[in-house]
């Protein structure tokens, strides 16, 4: 029974990597980077999206949204002006916890690729399964929120090794949290040496133009197609 499940795991996770390889030729052939936005529920991603896209220099963005149910976050971003498209996990996809490559393939004919130099992809919030999937992006980051506590990296390994850019949001909460960001970069480092870190406040705006130029910088660089 063990050895028929970790097949059955290992077939899923192989023929997603196969339709994100697919998705990724599409980004490819359309010039667009993209950017895969993890977090758990709450930690304050899409907050910090809607401030990023803000003043991004010339950069068309287009945002691909993940939730289980609802379009409240789709209806915040497309409130900016800014190509979105919607997936529902829980209308058609059984409610799952995270998108995979063929949730973001069914959403492609619905944004126009050609015309974005940048496409995020604000997965599901959950600190384990979205890690789990490659959709075709070009990057990863996860957003953290103070909120959560120090020991996140460590209970959520995964998470924090996957990703490109782990970004430390609510730091304007700070003084009134027991919290130890000391000890919670040190986490960060020991799962994810040398990874790249930024402190942010989304309500406040600390920090905010560091993310924004961490995204322009990955749209404009020099594509090297997979």
């Amino acid at each position: 029974m063990h050895r028929t499940r970790v097949r059955v795991v290992r077939d899923a996770l192989d023929a997603n990597d196969t339709i994100a390889a697919a998705n990724r030729q599409d980004f490819d052939r359309a010039g667009v980077t993209v950017v895969n936005l993890m977090s758990s529920p709450g930690a304050g991603k899409t907050t910090l999206l809607e401030r990023c896209l803000e003043g991004l220099d010339g950069v068309r963005a287009g945002v691909l949204e993940g939730d289980v149910r609802g379009s409240l976050d789709a209806e915040r971003i497309a409130a900016l002006h800014v190509p979105v498209a919607q997936i529902e996990t829980g209308a058609g996809f059984g409610g799952e916890c995270h998108l995979d490559a063929n949730m973001v393939r069914s959403a492609l004919p619905s944004l126009p690729l050609h015309e974005l130099d940048l496409l995020v992809i604000e997965n599901v919030g959950n600190l384990v399964c979205p890690a789990e999937f490659r959709v075709g992006e070009d990057f990863r980051a996860m957003v953290v929120s103070v909120t959560e506590g120090e020991d996140k990296p460590l209970k959520y390994p995964l998470m924090f090794r996957a990703c490109d850019l782990v970004i430390v949001n609510k730091v304007d909460l700070l003084p009134h949290l027991d919290f130890d960001l000391d000890k919670l970069l040190s986490h960060v480092e020991a799962v994810h040496p040398g990874v790249e870190r930024m402190l942010v406040s989304a309500r406040t705006g600390e920090g905010v133009d560091e993310v924004r130029d961490w995204l322009v910088q990955a749209a404009t660089r020099e594509r090297v197609p997979a």
